[in-house]
């Protein structure tokens, strides 16, 4: 791939994640767009618990397993390496936007806030939530997450480096605030339906599997000892202070 060509490439698959992350906020919130996680077309309780878990699954299985090493090292057998990173974002971008587009509404109420205040006071830490993935992003090299350097250095015609093992910000106080902050996004709100808290639950249960037999296996794999050293001293997704 020529290397004007990958940077428009990269571009193009980071504006597609800035329109779906801006997106699904409004889709956890409830407002604010056309189709999002309590609106839609009515559906049978199965039928919608059926669509809803098999896009969830989807989600799932598509960014877990294009994210492992294997598939990588496969992978890019067909796809150019310096574009990789950015196919990965566009094709997780697509998933979701397949998940806003056929998800289907389960309205019933589990809980709601009608006091003003507090309203307001769960939606501000919801809204915290969504900071906190967005600044632990640029903490761990926001830039290389979502594919922008590997064709930036491919235009410049240099190789990409292993970056070193270093702690920022909220990765001191926890191993993944990335995640943290999107518990805390999908799990305060004042309006919780039957519909949310299926997609807060799922979402909650392949994070926790994704984030222990996963993803950290790849980064032990990576970074051997200094990482396991940092298992040990700190928590994985509570800021509870750990027994070292």
């Amino acid at each position: 791939m020529s290397r004007s060509l990958a940077v428009l490439y990269g571009g193009a698959c980071y504006a597609a994640f800035l329109v779906t992350f801006l997106y699904a906020i409004a889709f956890v919130a409830g407002m604010g767009v056309p189709k999002h996680i309590d609106n839609g077309a009515a559906t049978p309780l199965a039928t919608a618990l059926l669509i809803d878990i098999a896009l969830l699954v989807l989600f799932a299985i598509q960014h877990s397993g294009m994210a492992r090493p294997a598939f990588k090292r496969r992978w890019t057998r067909l796809v150019p390496q310096p574009v990789e990173r950015s196919t990965f974002v566009l094709a997780s971008s697509l998933v979701l936007a397949l998940l806003f587009w056929q998800w289907r509404p389960l309205p019933q109420m589990v809980w709601r806030v009608d006091n003003g205040l507090a309203s307001g006071l769960l939606w501000g830490i919801s809204l915290l939530g969504w900071l906190l993935v967005l600044t632990s992003s640029f903490a761990i090299n926001h830039f290389e997450l979502f594919g922008l350097r590997q064709v930036w250095l491919h235009a410049r015609r240099r190789a990409p480096k292993d970056e070193p093992f270093v702690l920022r910000a909220m990765y001191r106080i926890v191993r993944h605030p990335l995640m943290l902050g999107f518990l805390i996004a999908f799990w305060v709100t004042p309006v919780m339906s039957l519909g949310h808290l299926l997609f807060a639950v799922v979402v909650t249960g392949y994070i926790v599997v994704a984030v222990k037999f996963l993803e950290e296996r790849d980064l032990v794999a990576l970074h051997g000892d200094a990482y396991r050293d940092y298992q040990r001293k700190v928590p994985m997704l509570l800021p509870l202070r750990k027994r070292t």
